[in-house]
Protein backbone atom coordinates (compact mmCIF):
# COMPACT_ATOMS: atom_id res chain seq x y z
CA UNK A 1 0.00 0.00 0.00
CA UNK A 2 2.66 2.47 0.53
CA UNK A 3 4.55 2.03 -2.69
CA UNK A 4 1.03 2.55 -4.18
CA UNK A 5 1.08 6.19 -2.26
CA UNK A 6 4.18 6.75 -3.34
CA UNK A 7 4.30 5.48 -7.22
CA UNK A 8 4.50 8.65 -9.64
CA UNK A 9 4.35 10.96 -7.04
CA UNK A 10 6.99 13.43 -7.44
CA UNK A 11 9.24 13.88 -4.47
CA UNK A 12 11.90 16.10 -3.12
CA UNK A 13 15.84 14.36 -2.99
CA UNK A 14 18.33 16.41 -1.67
CA UNK A 15 22.53 15.69 -0.55
CA UNK A 16 24.79 18.17 1.55
CA UNK A 17 28.23 18.17 2.22
CA UNK A 18 28.09 19.26 6.25
CA UNK A 19 31.86 19.24 7.00
CA UNK A 20 34.57 16.85 7.13
CA UNK A 21 33.87 13.61 8.66
CA UNK A 22 30.67 11.94 10.50
CA UNK A 23 31.41 9.18 12.90
CA UNK A 24 29.29 6.74 11.53
CA UNK A 25 29.10 3.83 14.19
CA UNK A 26 27.60 6.71 16.86
CA UNK A 27 25.28 7.60 14.43
CA UNK A 28 23.87 4.47 14.05
CA UNK A 29 23.39 3.72 17.77
CA UNK A 30 21.92 7.24 18.12
CA UNK A 31 18.81 6.10 15.27
CA UNK A 32 18.58 2.90 16.76
CA UNK A 33 18.00 3.84 20.35
CA UNK A 34 15.29 5.57 18.44
CA UNK A 35 13.87 2.66 17.40
CA UNK A 36 15.05 3.16 13.37
CA UNK A 37 16.37 0.42 11.24
CA UNK A 38 19.93 1.10 10.47
CA UNK A 39 22.37 -0.87 8.62
CA UNK A 40 25.94 -0.35 7.95
CA UNK A 41 27.06 -0.68 3.95
CA UNK A 42 31.24 -0.56 3.46
CA UNK A 43 32.97 1.55 6.43
CA UNK A 44 31.81 4.72 4.44
CA UNK A 45 27.98 4.85 4.51
CA UNK A 46 25.12 3.90 6.94
CA UNK A 47 21.52 3.11 5.97
CA UNK A 48 18.33 4.28 8.43
CA UNK A 49 14.94 3.97 7.45
CA UNK A 50 13.15 6.68 9.20
CA UNK A 51 9.51 6.58 9.83
CA UNK A 52 7.48 10.11 10.41
CA UNK A 53 4.22 10.35 12.33
CA UNK A 54 2.19 10.17 8.73
CA UNK A 55 3.56 6.47 8.58
CA UNK A 56 5.78 7.42 5.59
CA UNK A 57 9.12 5.96 5.66
CA UNK A 58 12.09 7.69 4.22
CA UNK A 59 15.57 6.67 3.21
CA UNK A 60 18.93 8.26 4.34
CA UNK A 61 22.13 7.70 3.35
CA UNK A 62 24.98 8.98 5.81
CA UNK A 63 29.08 9.15 4.19
CA UNK A 64 31.75 8.91 6.48
CA UNK A 65 33.23 11.81 4.90
CA UNK A 66 30.82 14.13 5.69
CA UNK A 67 27.69 13.81 3.03
CA UNK A 68 24.27 12.91 3.73
CA UNK A 69 21.30 12.20 0.69
CA UNK A 70 18.17 12.17 2.03
CA UNK A 71 15.13 10.84 -0.06
CA UNK A 72 11.54 12.08 0.18
CA UNK A 73 11.80 14.19 3.46
CA UNK A 74 10.90 18.20 3.01
CA UNK A 75 13.39 21.00 3.91
CA UNK A 76 12.62 21.44 7.12
CA UNK A 77 12.85 17.84 8.44
CA UNK A 78 16.02 17.47 6.36
CA UNK A 79 17.44 20.04 8.39
CA UNK A 80 15.90 18.38 11.76
CA UNK A 81 17.74 15.22 10.59
CA UNK A 82 21.55 17.21 9.91
CA UNK A 83 21.21 19.17 13.50
CA UNK A 84 19.88 15.73 15.27
CA UNK A 85 23.53 14.00 13.93
CA UNK A 86 25.58 17.20 14.14
CA UNK A 87 27.05 16.38 17.74
CA UNK A 88 28.91 13.34 15.41
CA UNK A 89 30.38 15.30 12.75
CA UNK A 90 33.35 16.62 13.13
CA UNK A 91 35.04 19.70 11.23
CA UNK A 92 31.25 20.84 10.23
CA UNK A 93 31.68 23.36 7.25
CA UNK A 94 31.09 27.61 8.13
CA UNK A 95 28.17 26.72 5.82
CA UNK A 96 26.60 23.77 4.50
CA UNK A 97 26.76 23.06 1.05
CA UNK A 98 23.58 21.41 -0.08
CA UNK A 99 21.80 20.47 -4.08
CA UNK A 100 18.78 18.83 -4.80
CA UNK A 101 16.78 17.19 -7.49
CA UNK A 102 13.23 15.53 -8.06
CA UNK A 103 12.46 12.05 -8.13
CA UNK A 104 9.47 9.55 -8.65
CA UNK A 105 8.78 5.91 -8.44
CA UNK A 106 7.55 4.94 -12.44
CA UNK A 107 7.28 1.35 -13.64
CA UNK A 108 9.85 2.57 -16.46
CA UNK A 109 13.69 2.19 -16.24
CA UNK A 110 15.38 3.80 -13.85
CA UNK A 111 16.85 7.18 -15.53
CA UNK A 112 17.55 10.61 -15.06
CA UNK A 113 15.74 13.67 -17.02
CA UNK A 114 18.91 16.26 -16.67
CA UNK A 115 16.05 19.10 -18.71
CA UNK A 116 13.62 19.03 -15.55
CA UNK A 117 16.09 17.88 -13.35
CA UNK A 118 14.25 14.72 -12.06
CA UNK A 119 15.63 11.17 -11.61
CA UNK A 120 12.88 8.14 -12.24
CA UNK A 121 13.06 4.87 -10.15
CA UNK A 122 11.89 1.55 -11.60
CA UNK A 123 11.58 0.75 -7.75
CA UNK A 124 11.59 1.67 -4.34
CA UNK A 125 14.53 -0.45 -3.81
CA UNK A 126 17.02 1.18 -1.19
CA UNK A 127 19.83 -0.50 -3.33
CA UNK A 128 19.12 1.87 -6.00
CA UNK A 129 18.72 4.83 -4.10
CA UNK A 130 22.47 4.37 -1.93
CA UNK A 131 23.86 3.39 -5.56
CA UNK A 132 22.76 7.09 -6.77
CA UNK A 133 23.68 8.69 -3.32
CA UNK A 134 26.93 7.39 -4.12
CA UNK A 135 27.33 9.96 -6.96
CA UNK A 136 25.34 12.74 -5.41
CA UNK A 137 27.03 12.60 -2.39
CA UNK A 138 30.41 12.53 -4.28
CA UNK A 139 29.38 15.53 -6.02
CA UNK A 140 28.37 17.40 -2.82
CA UNK A 141 32.14 16.78 -1.62
CA UNK A 142 33.39 17.84 -4.57
CA UNK A 143 31.84 21.53 -4.69
CA UNK A 144 33.51 21.34 -0.66
CA UNK A 145 37.07 20.85 -2.56
CA UNK A 146 36.67 23.43 -5.38
CA UNK A 147 35.49 26.05 -3.06
CA UNK A 148 38.26 25.32 -0.57
CA UNK A 149 40.59 25.61 -3.60
CA UNK A 150 38.97 28.74 -4.73
CA UNK A 151 39.88 30.17 -1.85
CA UNK A 152 43.15 29.33 -1.59
CA UNK A 153 44.01 30.86 -5.44
CA UNK A 154 42.01 33.75 -4.48
CA UNK A 155 44.13 34.55 -1.80
CA UNK A 156 47.87 33.86 -3.60
CA UNK A 157 46.58 35.12 -6.87
CA UNK A 158 48.28 38.41 -6.48
CA UNK A 159 51.65 36.90 -6.01
CA UNK A 160 52.04 36.22 -9.91
CA UNK A 161 50.76 39.44 -10.66
CA UNK A 162 53.21 41.10 -8.18
CA UNK A 163 56.05 38.73 -9.91
CA UNK A 164 55.30 40.27 -13.61
CA UNK A 165 55.02 43.78 -12.32
CA UNK A 166 58.30 43.99 -9.90
CA UNK A 167 60.10 40.94 -10.79
CA UNK A 168 59.89 40.28 -6.99
CA UNK A 169 57.76 38.84 -4.14
CA UNK A 170 57.45 41.77 -1.67
CA UNK A 171 55.84 39.26 1.24
CA UNK A 172 58.29 38.60 4.33
CA UNK A 173 60.08 35.55 4.75
CA UNK A 174 57.37 34.92 7.49
CA UNK A 175 54.52 35.66 5.76
CA UNK A 176 56.17 33.77 2.57
CA UNK A 177 56.65 30.46 4.70
CA UNK A 178 52.94 30.64 5.87
CA UNK A 179 51.73 30.91 2.39
CA UNK A 180 53.90 27.73 1.10
CA UNK A 181 52.33 26.58 4.10
CA UNK A 182 48.53 27.14 2.86
CA UNK A 183 49.25 26.13 -0.44
CA UNK A 184 50.65 22.49 0.95
CA UNK A 185 48.30 22.14 2.95
CA UNK A 186 45.62 22.38 0.54
CA UNK A 187 47.45 20.58 -1.71
CA UNK A 188 48.15 17.62 0.24
CA UNK A 189 44.20 17.74 1.72
CA UNK A 190 42.46 17.03 -1.45
CA UNK A 191 45.00 14.34 -2.29
CA UNK A 192 44.73 12.37 0.71
CA UNK A 193 40.80 12.84 0.04
CA UNK A 194 40.76 12.16 -3.21
CA UNK A 195 40.00 8.17 -2.86
CA UNK A 196 36.89 9.23 -1.86
CA UNK A 197 35.73 10.58 -5.27
CA UNK A 198 36.99 7.10 -7.03
CA UNK A 199 34.55 3.88 -7.56
CA UNK A 200 32.96 2.79 -4.44
CA UNK A 201 33.96 -0.87 -3.06
CA UNK A 202 30.65 -1.44 -2.61
CA UNK A 203 30.03 -1.85 -6.24
CA UNK A 204 32.78 -4.48 -6.63
CA UNK A 205 30.68 -7.09 -4.50
CA UNK A 206 27.17 -5.66 -6.21
CA UNK A 207 28.29 -5.06 -10.17
CA UNK A 208 24.60 -4.86 -11.21
CA UNK A 209 23.80 -1.42 -9.65
CA UNK A 210 26.97 0.25 -10.52
CA UNK A 211 25.09 1.11 -13.85
CA UNK A 212 22.30 3.27 -11.58
CA UNK A 213 26.00 5.19 -9.47
CA UNK A 214 27.43 6.09 -12.99
CA UNK A 215 24.08 7.52 -14.26
CA UNK A 216 24.42 10.00 -11.14
CA UNK A 217 27.93 10.95 -11.70
CA UNK A 218 27.25 11.35 -15.19
CA UNK A 219 24.32 13.72 -14.56
CA UNK A 220 26.69 15.36 -11.99
CA UNK A 221 29.26 15.57 -14.12
CA UNK A 222 31.70 14.05 -12.21
CA UNK A 223 34.66 13.32 -14.02
CA UNK A 224 34.88 16.59 -15.94
CA UNK A 225 35.11 18.57 -12.67
CA UNK A 226 37.62 16.38 -11.31
CA UNK A 227 39.83 16.89 -14.34
CA UNK A 228 39.27 20.49 -14.12
CA UNK A 229 40.09 20.17 -9.99
CA UNK A 230 43.24 18.85 -11.18
CA UNK A 231 44.28 21.27 -12.94
CA UNK A 232 43.60 23.96 -10.73
CA UNK A 233 45.73 22.04 -8.52
CA UNK A 234 48.60 22.25 -10.69
CA UNK A 235 48.25 25.47 -10.76
CA UNK A 236 48.29 25.95 -7.00
CA UNK A 237 51.91 23.20 -7.56
CA UNK A 238 53.20 25.72 -9.77
CA UNK A 239 52.69 28.42 -7.62
CA UNK A 240 53.95 26.26 -4.46
CA UNK A 241 57.04 25.33 -6.42
CA UNK A 242 57.79 29.39 -7.23
CA UNK A 243 56.91 30.78 -3.67
CA UNK A 244 59.69 27.29 -2.27
CA UNK A 245 62.37 28.60 -4.53
CA UNK A 246 61.90 32.54 -3.37
CA UNK A 247 62.01 31.43 -0.07
CA UNK A 248 65.43 29.28 -0.89
CA UNK A 249 66.57 32.30 -2.74
CA UNK A 250 65.91 35.13 0.19
CA UNK A 251 67.79 32.39 2.45
CA UNK A 252 70.52 32.15 0.45
CA UNK A 253 71.03 36.09 -0.22
CA UNK A 254 70.52 36.70 3.66
CA UNK A 255 73.58 33.82 3.85
CA UNK A 256 75.82 35.66 1.39
CA UNK A 257 74.94 38.73 3.07
CA UNK A 258 75.72 37.17 6.27
CA UNK A 259 79.12 36.10 4.66
CA UNK A 260 79.97 39.59 2.62
CA UNK A 261 79.39 41.35 6.15
CA UNK A 262 81.94 38.78 8.22
CA UNK A 263 84.63 39.22 5.14
CA UNK A 264 84.20 43.04 5.89
CA UNK A 265 84.70 42.93 9.52
CA UNK A 266 87.53 40.90 9.30
CA UNK A 267 89.36 42.96 6.60
CA UNK A 268 88.18 45.70 9.31
CA UNK A 269 89.96 44.42 11.48
CA UNK A 270 93.16 43.59 10.08
CA UNK A 271 93.50 47.15 8.58
CA UNK A 272 93.20 48.50 11.69
CA UNK A 273 95.25 46.15 13.96
CA UNK A 274 97.94 47.22 10.61
CA UNK A 275 96.94 50.59 11.32
CA UNK A 276 98.02 50.88 15.38
CA UNK A 277 100.88 48.83 14.28
CA UNK A 278 102.25 51.41 12.43
CA UNK A 279 101.12 53.73 14.44
CA UNK A 280 103.70 51.95 17.22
Amino acid sequence: MLFKLKFNIIMRCAYYCCGESYDLHKISEFFTNQGYITKLHEPEVLYVKLVFPDNMTHDIFIFSYGCITLWGLDFSRERQVITSISPFLSEPSSSLIVDSCKYQVSDEETFIDEESDLISLETDDPYIKLSLSYGLSQASKLVQFENSLDRTIDSTKHIPNEIIKTGKISLSRKTLSIKIGQLFAERNSINLHSTILDTPEFFWRRPKYQPYYDMAVEFMDIHTRIEILNKRLNVVHELYEILSNELKYIHTSRLELIIIYLILIEVLIAVFRDLLGWLN
